[in-house]
């Protein structure tokens, strides 16, 4: 997987926008994919599984990311280390729903799920 110095590729963000989600999903579904890429690039570095990666090795890894250090300080770069650090549990519970590993998952599995939970949050109300 090559390092990327955007936040969301274009493609990931066609398909964001194409998703049918509110404003307020379409934020978590981004953050949801930049830690879902970020996370294979620190488990690869690492040589270990996503779900054995440690909060701290997360943290750096956000530290260091060139997209985000544009105009952005010490407190935001540790406020979106724990909204990556939060992704992990829908990303959890996308790869559960489709029976693999996180490190397996892709942009259209993780939007399908965010889909079907904004369908049943619709639903219940």
């Amino acid at each position: 997987m090559q390092p990327s110095n955007e936040f969301l590729t274009p493609e990931e963000c066609a398909e964001v926008d194409k998703a049918l989600l509110t404003s307020r999903d379409k934020f978590t579904a981004r953050v949801a994919i930049y830690a879902l890429r970020s996370l294979k690039q620190v488990a690869q570095q690492e040589g270990s599984a996503i779900k054995d990666l440690a909060p701290e090795q997360v943290e750096d890894w956000v530290y260091q990311d060139e997209s985000l250090q544009g105009g952005v300080d010490r407190e935001f770069r540790k406020f979106f280390s724990q909204l990556v650090l939060s992704s992990l549990n829908p990303l959890t519970q996308v790869a559960q729903d489709a029976g693999v590993a996180i490190d397996q998952l892709t942009v259209p599995q993780v939007l399908e799920w965010f889909e079907q939970q904004a369908k049943l949050r619709l639903q219940q109300n």
